[in-house]
């Protein structure tokens, strides 16, 4: 049986977000440990990335005391 849920790539890779670190702008975002569908919007953004030099968030929110 196939697996239906999870994170792949266009060549049906499953892909696992757990093992790509989170980028120090994660680490000051308010959203960084948030559930739900913020969760996946974080790790599609991270897992499109994962390549890149730069690392770029548009949904940014820094974490303010």
């Amino acid at each position: 049986m196939d697996k239906i849920f999870g994170y792949f790539d266009d060549s049906g890779n499953e892909l696992n977000p757990d093992l790509i670190p989170k980028p120090q702008l994660c680490l000051s975002c308010k959203k960084n440990d948030e559930q739900g569908e913020e969760e996946i919007l974080c790790n599609l953004t991270r897992l499109d990335q994962r390549n890149s030099d730069e690392f770029i968030c548009h949904a940014y929110d820094k974490i303010t005391n």
